[in-house]
């Protein structure tokens, strides 16, 4: 433990990432809905003003504070640090709905302690929804104690994902297809927020064949203080596994015996 861990609490560390992730929400809901110029990343995605503007002030408010901390951003790459403690940040997470004009995006804050996932804010500014949670604090919906639900068959589920096709480009499409049909319902409410819904019991299943460390960060200690599942593929509990499953728990086991069944 770094010697300025003793003066610094996991309940800091939140009430800091809840502000952070409100005052970069403020910037990207400045230009939400307005013809911003859009640019390519080599990886094919979309990069625009809003999220370089909302991860300088997010990387520029961690060094005042913590000056010791990692940071690590999608937009800006890593900064070591020395404390121990990584912050992992993406500023606008669904930046292909953000200029599309869908409120289904976020920002995402996610603070690595001794490289476990320990404290995570997703905050929703179009529509006004925080989900934050720590170690041992739980979770909290708009302050509001959130868990996820208690459906325990998958033939009474709510399945959500982004883009169920892009599965099949990643080697995951069978499995993806087994769990979809195994469902009662299935929704394309993506990014996210399709993890958001499970955590805080509005969905049971989240499926993401393509995520990197800054997307996970944030949801995996999320999902596990509201009482669900976060991991990979392979059902490992993980923030660099590629992918990610998010389960409300109850299900975890069916939807990774269906996952098996496709490999």
């Amino acid at each position: 433990m770094a010697a300025n861990d003793l003066v610094h609490t996991i309940e800091e560390f939140l009430d800091f990432a809840i502000t952070l992730a409100h005052e970069a929400g403020a910037i990207a809901l400045s230009y939400f809905g307005r013809d911003i110029e859009r640019e390519r990343k080599l990886d094919g995605s979309v990069v625009t003003i809003a999220d370089r503007e909302a991860e300088e002030l997010m990387r520029r408010r961690i060094s005042e504070h913590y000056p010791d901390d990692g940071i690590v951003g999608e937009e800006y790459g890593v900064r070591e640090g020395s404390s121990g403690r990584r912050w992992i940040i993406d500023p606008i997470d669904g930046t292909f709905s953000f200029t599309h004009g869908v409120p289904l995006f976020g920002v995402l804050v996610g603070v690595e302690i001794g490289m476990r996932p320990s404290v995570g804010v997703a905050y929703m500014p179009a529509l006004q929804e925080t989900v934050a949670a720590a170690c041992g604090l739980g979770c909290q919906w708009n302050s509001v104690r959130a868990s996820t639900s208690s459906i325990a068959t998958l033939g009474d589920a709510l399945v959500v994902c982004g883009d169920f096709y892009a599965h099949h480009a990643h080697g995951l499409g069978v499995a993806a297809e087994r769990i979809q049909a195994a469902a009662r319902a299935r929704r394309g409410w993506g990014d996210c927020y399709a993890h958001i819904l499970v955590a805080t019991g509005r969905a049971e299943v989240a499926l993401d064949p393509v995520m990197s460390i800054w997307d996970c960060a944030a949801l995996a200690p999320i999902l596990k203080e509201a009482g669900g599942t976060f991991t990979d593929f392979r059902g490992k509990p993980t923030i660099e596994g590629g992918n990610a499953i998010s389960t409300n728990g109850p299900l975890f086991d069916d939807v990774m015996k269906l996952v098996r069944l496709s490999s």
